[in-house]
Order: structure tokens, then sequence, then C-alpha cells
């Protein structure tokens, strides 16, 4: 019986560790982001989902939102926050409404069509994720912080795409591209190198 719970203890400690690994790894990422050419620049495309989604598929989709939500609080720690925490309350939402459909959809068949089946559910899940934490949540709440009515983000979206009309347009054709052009170079990133770190991630 102690041998047993010895055994459960390790395993925990070891995922433990693991959660807060790829947890400062995703948060470095988070550092490297750059602007998109569809999108106003206040939306940075980074890779901090791949470690993410690397824990997901390998510990299951609990511990990915574990990794993500340490993620986040690491980078609100940092860096501190503008918007009371809404802004990582929202984050912490969509990028588990990618993390979780894809690990929860992986861990019952581990296999090539799964992990696809996993990436395609999560990428549309983030995307209406987004486009409702958007339009409800961070851009009212940004133009509050910033002072700046929301007609000003939607004109920012309209000097780059002139079907952006208002938020409704903004939403469809700025963020909802985004986070599916996220969602996918994510998910190709860890489709590319989850053969190769799942071992390590599994010791």
């Amino acid at each position: 019986m102690k041998s047993e719970i010895s055994v459960n203890q390790r395993g925990s400690a070891k995922v433990i560790a693991k959660v807060g690994v790829l947890s400062a790894v995703a948060t470095v990422l988070m550092l490297f982001d750059f602007p998109l050419w569809f999108a106003p620049n206040f939306y940075q495309l980074d890779f901090s989902e791949v470690p993410v989604l690397l824990g997901a598929f390998a510990l299951g989709p609990a511990a990915g939102a574990a990794i993500e939500l340490v993620k986040i609080l690491i980078n609100f720690v940092l860096n501190g926050t503008d918007t009371g925490g809404v802004g990582e309350l929202a984050n912490f939402i969509i990028g588990c409404s990618l993390v979780i459909p894809a690990g929860f959809i992986y861990k019952h068949n581990k296999s090539y069509k799964t992990a696809i089946i996993g990436f395609i559910a999560g990428t549309l899940a983030m995307a209406i994720a987004g486009a409702f934490m958007n339009y409800y949540l961070l851009l009212p709440v940004y133009s509050k912080v910033y002072g700046a009515p929301v007609q000003a983000f939607i004109e920012m979206g309209k000097a780059i795409n002139p079907a952006i009309t208002d938020l409704k347009t903004f939403v469809l054709y700025a963020v909802v591209p985004f986070n599916v052009f996220k969602g996918i170079v994510v998910s190709a990133a860890v489709l590319l190198i989850y053969k190769r770190i799942s071992p390590i991630l599994h010791k």
C-alpha cells in the first residue's frame, strides 16, 4: 500500500514538474510575437500555445489547461495588466478552447488521424470562443482602458480590410481569421515536433 502511494506521489511530482517546465517555455515564447497582415497590429501571433498543446497531448487535457493557467499567471506577475485581469481571463478561455478539445480527442485514441481531428476541433472552438470574447468582453474592455471608442478599433480594421464596417464585421474578418490562422500554425508546429518530444514528456 505504501509503495503504491509512493509511486503515485512520484508520478504526480513528475507531472507537476513537466507542467512547470512547459509553462516556463510557453511564457518565454509569449515574448516573441508579431502582427499578421490581415488584422490590426494589436493582435500579435506567438507560439506560446505550442508547449501547452504538447502538454495536453502528452499529459492530458487537464494538464494542458494547467499549463495555460500557469503561463498566464507568470506573465501577469512579470508584466502586470491594464485590464484588471479581464484580458488574462479571456486569453485563458481562448487558449483552453484550443487545447482542451484537441487534448481530449487525442487522449481517447492516440493516432495521427485523431490528432488532426483534435486540431480541427480545437481551432474551430478557439475561433468561436475568440469571436465571443472579443465581441462581448475584450474590445469593450480595451476601449475603456485606453480611452478610445470601439469605433477606433473598427477604423483600424477597415484600413486593412474595407469590408470591416462595424464590430460584427471586425470580429468576422479580423478576429476569426486571426484565431483560425493561429490554430493552424500552432497545430502544424505540434504535428511536426510531437513525436520527437513525446518520449521526453512520457519519461
